[in-house]
């Protein structure tokens, strides 16, 4: 391709380095041109055909061909997390920085993890376990302590109970929970009450729970007013609400002074509402322990450290994945310091991202080549096997370019190889 601007307009613009790549949709444009069309090998594919075997090779590629310049820099917060970039795939290398500059390996851990906080009662069960007054043809039942996870919607089960029995409402005041349900109980007594997840799935433990009383809210409305700032200081973004007046699974998404906004409209006007508000994170005993503890190999005194794992022999701290949240869990010596996460997209992060360096075009070609033919049922088996081979050469050709081996860098590195040390 030739070159499309004056050297001073491409001086004058930002646009640098722009011509060692050739964009996606040229490639496509090229493909259509070169390989479809009477008397080619691909007669009769449709261009919707090419442009998804070309994005999809441009995906495949971009995982261990082509070069990976994406990277972010963050100062690690006191909650040791970092979350994963919009367009991440996988990384390369987490690091820290020091006060020069100078990168500091850190290295995976997998002695550890997040794993979800399953809530149990004294016994081990999943469900949570009371003991309740009930009384014959009474939707109310009076709990024994206060009980702020349970939520609206969740089952309810005890022998004076209907089955398919549902919390109604919640209220819990001066440290007593009082609930109502969607049906009558159907004796008096007290016995124990068991509450199950809403959904019939498994109860994850709260991370934190709060009651607020002297709500007010309109019907219609997304906006919850509490007594007070301090009040509604309590309250975090992403804890869920319960309460009738608001759909199940409701959750808070805003919190400005004593207003409180959530992510459904009340079904109700309150002027003086008791609600329970309760966070679900993903918080384990096990990342907790993890995060707060010192790391090992701060703990470096000279000659104690026979016998340890080479894989742990370094003081730069550890880190762990957690692909369920989409979070990076870092050791307590990384806390303050500055991180950078070299990272592998997929090429379609943006527009501008889906361009392909010009020593892998031809690669690109056969990939596109092999797809479209591979997806035919009219095409003989030599002709795909041929243009496999060629896709494997091709892509092994662009591998070796890319990898920018230079025969003076490594001249000067064999040279450290021969210096002789003494005793």
């Amino acid at each position: 391709m030739a070159l499309t601007q004056s050297q001073q307009a491409y001086y004058d613009g930002d646009d640098f380095g722009g011509y060692q790549v050739t964009s996606l949709q040229t490639i496509i444009d090229n493909f259509l041109a070169t390989y479809v069309g009477e008397g080619k090998i691909l007669q009769k594919t449709l261009a919707s055909d090419v442009s998804f075997h070309a994005h999809r090779a441009l995906q495949e590629l971009s995982f261990d061909t082509l070069k990976s310049c994406k990277s972010q820099e963050i100062e690690i917060p006191p909650s040791l997390t970092m979350p994963l970039p919009q367009d991440y795939v996988n990384y390369v290398k987490l690091s820290w920085v020091d006060s020069s500059g100078i990168k500091h390996i850190i290295y995976p851990t997998s002695k550890t993890g997040n794993p979800t906080p399953i809530l149990q009662d004294a016994d081990g069960g999943y469900k949570i376990t009371t003991v309740g007054t009930l009384t014959d043809g009474s939707i109310t039942i009076t709990l024994d302590a206060s009980y702020t996870n349970i939520i609206v919607g969740m089952d309810v089960y005890a022998p004076s109970i209907p089955p398919g029995t549902t919390v109604e409402t919640t209220s819990t005041v001066s440290g007593v929970t009082t609930i109502t349900m969607s049906n009558p109980a159907n004796d008096t007594a007290t016995e124990d009450v068991i509450f199950y997840p809403v959904n019939g799935s498994i109860q994850q433990q709260p991370s934190a729970s709060e009651v607020l009383v002297g709500l007010t809210w309109d019907s219609g409305d997304d906006k919850i007013t509490a007594t007070s700032t301090s009040d509604a200081a309590k309250i975090t973004v992403g804890m869920v609400v319960s309460h009738e007046d608001f759909t199940v699974g409701t959750t808070v998404v805003d919190v400005n002074g004593a207003v409180i906004t959530t992510s459904t409209n009340a079904g109700a006007t309150e002027t003086a509402g008791n609600a329970n508000f309760v966070m679900y994170e993903d918080i384990s005993d096990t990342w907790s322990k993890y995060k707060s503890a010192t790391p090992s190999e701060n703990n470096n005194d000279d000659g104690e450290r026979y016998g340890l794992d080479p894989q742990y022999a370094q003081g730069n701290g550890s880190f762990f994945m957690d692909c369920a949240n989409g979070k990076i869990h870092f050791s307590s010596n990384i806390s303050g310091k500055t991180v950078i996460l070299d990272y592998i997209s997929d090429g379609h992060g943006t527009t501008e991202e889906m361009v392909v360096h010009k020593f892998a075009e031809e690669a690109m070609y056969k990939w596109i080549a092999y797809g479209c033919l591979s997806a035919r049922v009219d095409v003989p088996e030599y002709v795909i096997n041929r243009y496999k081979r060629e896709r494997f050469a091709e892509t092994r050709k662009a591998k070796l370019r890319l990898s920018n081996v230079k025969l003076e860098e490594i001249t000067q590195i064999l040279r450290g190889k021969s210096k002789q040390i003494k005793h």
